[in-house]
């Protein structure tokens, strides 16, 4: 696959663009040396990828992967954190945490592409993205409770409302790791793919995904995440608010028309 763009943010986060992708970004961490350990470095660094990517319309899907062979994040670095004073890691708290709700908090649809460990706020990173592909060799968990910690970066409520209270539960308190034939059973990932093929398996459902209005694509999120929670009455007020956005906008127009003309549609992204 070939890349028509790169923009480096940091040392340690790439955003590339893709030949014939012209609508899907992917995410790149690349700080291979440490298995995509997250440093103060790399959570700046990756909040400010994703304040860009929020803000370029011309994004309709977002996949986020790793340039490590064998993990795609162990979650927080411990070494640095090891060197930390307390008055330190409270003025680190606010950089972790941006990290994980630029994921959370992007627009468009995201997927993550799993390979090997992805442990912590590893896995944090994943459960902030709408899909996860997982390849064969993926082993996810929530350890933190081992090291004296707990779920940081979102995962004692992502984890939750992806498998329920006591599943979380389960997992958090045990703080074992979960092999991909187990956790694609659990509902931990929502795709297992052949080991290798998952960076690739996500582009191409990120490619699919691009194809649909960058409009629809963006208030279905935002139906989607804000109605989760909420009692069904709530929740249908949400979808029509997000219903009323998109009804009268260009995107609609021109779905409808090509639908009845029989052709592909060209987004106006409006």
């Amino acid at each position: 696959m070939t890349v028509t763009s790169e923009q480096r943010y940091g040392e340690f986060v790439v955003v590339r663009r893709h030949e014939g992708q012209d609508h899907v970004a992917e995410l790149v961490l690349d700080r291979p040396k440490a298995m995509n350990a997250v440093s103060t470095d790399m959570a700046r660094s990756i909040a400010a990828a994703c304040d860009a990517l929020g803000a370029d319309r011309d994004v309709r899907a977002t996949v986020l992967t790793s340039s490590h062979e064998r993990a795609f994040c162990v979650g927080a670095d411990l070494k640095e954190r090891n060197s930390f004073s307390d008055a330190d890691l409270v003025r680190q708290r606010p950089t972790a945490r941006a990290a994980y709700t630029g994921v959370l908090e992007l627009p468009m649809p995201v997927i993550a592409a799993v390979h090997g460990f992805a442990l912590g706020g590893g896995f944090e990173l994943a459960l902030a993205c709408d899909v996860i592909v997982a390849d064969a060799t993926a082993v996810v968990g929530l350890p933190e409770v081992s090291v004296g910690v707990i779920p940081g970066g979102g995962g004692t409520q992502l984890l939750p409302r992806r498998v329920g209270a006591a599943r979380a539960a389960e997992l958090v308190f045990s703080a074992r790791r979960v092999e991909a034939a187990e956790a694609r059973e659990l509902g931990l990932v929502d795709e297992l793919v052949e080991a290798g093929r998952g960076r690739e398996e996500a582009l191409a459902l990120g490619a699919r995904i691009a194809a649909n209005s960058p409009v629809g694509l963006r208030a279905a999120k935002k139906a989607l995440r804000l109605g989760q929670g909420l009692d069904l009455r709530a929740g249908l007020e949400v979808e029509d608010a997000a219903w009323r956005s998109v009804a009268f906008s260009g995107d609609r127009a021109e779905g409808v028309a090509a639908f009845n003309e029989k052709r592909r549609p060209d987004w106006p992204g409006e």
